[in-house]
């Protein structure tokens, strides 16, 4: 390491200026313009000094089709705003557009010259919602912390991105898996310019929150992604089967009714305003009922196999891959102050725990079960405890031990550190991402600002930083973090003071490992 990166790091590694990174305006002044074969852009320098560079188009898209590439004139063009987001129902983010094919680039170095690791990070909001330009995702931080160039992308959602047209017109045969295709544009992009910004097209790490890292998971095992990145890590996102073309083609049928289209002319479906398609997103989905879901499809075209059924896809085997969750993840999602929640009993957990599983087990069973085991939870508890270990925890374990059985490198979290501000919500979804971007001041993190907060968040990103480096997320402030194996299910346990532990929830592992998983929605 250089004398300037020991010199930044020790900057930014104090608690008073991670703290000031996450809580300091976004721009400050103009940052040098950048060139490069997409364009030249100017952005801006943050208060930190880390060059921020917001809005660059990648592509566009005709609705339901794969997306092409952009490249801007030879004038300068500003890249100090983002661009608009995805259309999506109930979004607290804005403008909303089609045409949202645009990322955003931190750096601290945008000299060719730099070569520092690139960590290009996806969103979460299932495949439905969600944007980078929430507060949380802000990568300045991060990028001055790991001396990194940071990359967030925006990419089509919902019907927008994922409605499976192909089997009722041959006009659309991409429009299951767009969202993807926009997302391995985005990569290309990437390999092409980045190292105009400082970055290393040869260490290219893509890291993702929720949906983020499902669809991260996803492209582990498409062939359009191959050698797009070196590196990746999944955060309480996992993905190990994908949606099959009969029950996507439901869903389609389903939702085009709402619409009133007739599958015999979707010629209407072009021209319709994008407020109707988030409208009948509320269409009531005909497998799994709720809302219609929408995610990557086995259209054997871009996708040909199940990217983690009935064993890791082969092609993603020599990817080194991080693979978190967090401890209390249905927290998240199922929020104590909700009818599914309040005046939880013994009377009741167990037909509220039933629609929750999302898989086929006695839920009288599973209640008597954690009763006997953890005789001191209340049956709020055991309802989370459950729903967690059976619902959202279940697919990030059946991966890592695919990794294991096939000797991928992989490597297991667990967060642990809780909300300082509702103590209620524990280590619920959604925790890690202030804390791996450093933004744990920022507007909707839940980790309040003190030194424990400061002290999971550094540990976090540093891990996440060195295994960008080099594939490896172990370094000198972390104990030694053990590849995943099926011998020890080596877990690090991220909290104020991390610590490493051998399968960790190992009981509520062995009790739903009995019964056969189908990811939700495929």
């Amino acid at each position: 390491m250089s004398g300037a990166e020991l010199t930044r790091r020790a900057l930014i590694g104090s608690g008073a200026a991670a703290l000031a990174a996450a809580t300091t305006p976004l721009r400050a002044a103009r940052a040098p313009q950048v060139a490069c074969a997409a364009g030249r852009f100017i952005g801006t320098t943050e208060a930190n000094g880390i060059r921020a560079y917001r809005g660059i188009r990648y592509g566009r898209a005709e609705r339901f089709r794969a997306p092409t590439p952009f490249v801007y004139g030879p004038a300068p063009h500003p890249a100090d705003s983002f661009g608009p987001v995805a259309p999506q129902a109930g979004s607290v983010y804005g403008p909303q557009s089609e045409d949202c094919l645009f990322l955003n680039i931190w750096t601290a170095r945008p000299d060719r010259a730099a070569k520092l690791p690139v960590m290009l990070y996806i969103h979460g909001g299932a495949y439905s919602g969600g944007s980078v330009t929430d507060p949380l995702n802000d990568g300045a931080a991060l990028a001055a912390r790991g001396d990194v160039v940071v990359v967030t992308v925006n990419h089509r959602l919902n019907a927008l991105g994922y409605l499976y047209l192909a089997r009722l017109d041959s006009r659309f045969p991409d429009s299951g898996n767009a969202g993807q295709l926009d997302l391995i544009l985005a990569l290309k992009w990437v390999r092409d310019n980045i190292a105009a910004f400082g970055g290393d097209p040869a260490r290219v790490m893509v890291f993702g929150q929720s949906g983020g890292g499902a669809k991260i998971a996803t492209m582990l095992g498409m062939p359009a992604a191959h050698g797009l990145f070196h590196r990746a890590a999944t955060m309480s996102g996992q993905q190990v089967t994908a949606s099959g073309p009969l029950n996507a083609t439901a869903r389609t049928r389903a939702y085009l009714a709402r619409l009133g289209v007739d599958t015999r002319e979707l010629s209407p479906l072009l021209a319709m305003p994008q407020e109707r398609l988030v409208a009948a997103l509320d269409t009531a989905d005909p497998i799994l009922g709720g809302g219609v879901y929408f995610g990557p499809v086995l259209d054997m075209k871009w996708l040909a196999r199940h990217p983690f059924w009935p064993d890791a896809n082969p092609q993603g085997l020599d990817i080194p891959l991080i693979l978190g969750n967090v401890r209390d993840e249905t927290r998240g999602f199922l929020s104590p102050d909700s009818d599914k929640v309040r005046g939880l009993n013994w009377d009741n957990v167990a037909a509220r725990i039933a629609p929750e599983l999302r898989i086929d087990i006695l839920p009288e069973w599973v209640v008597e079960q954690y009763r006997a085991h953890f005789p001191a939870w209340s049956p709020t508890e055991v309802f989370y405890g459950a729903t967690t270990a059976g619902r959202s925890w279940r697919g990030q374990v059946i991966e890592a031990e695919a990794r294991a059985s096939a000797g991928a490198p992989a490597f297991v979290y667990q967060v642990d550190f809780t909300s300082r501000l509702d103590p209620r919500r524990g280590a619920f979804h959604t925790i890690d991402i202030p804390l791996v971007f450093g933004t744990i001041g920022a507007k909707g993190s839940q980790t309040g600002t003190g030194a424990d907060a400061q002290a999971a968040s550094r540990a976090m990103q540093d891990s996440f930083v060195a295994f960008a480096q080099a594939g490896d997320p172990n370094h000198a402030g972390l104990p030694q973090w053990a590849r995943y194996d099926l011998s020890r299910r080596a877990t690090m346990v991220f909290d104020s003071i991390p610590h490493s532990e051998d399968d960790p929830r190992r009981w509520q592992r062995e009790l739903f490992a009995r019964i056969p998983y189908i990811q939700p929605g495929t």
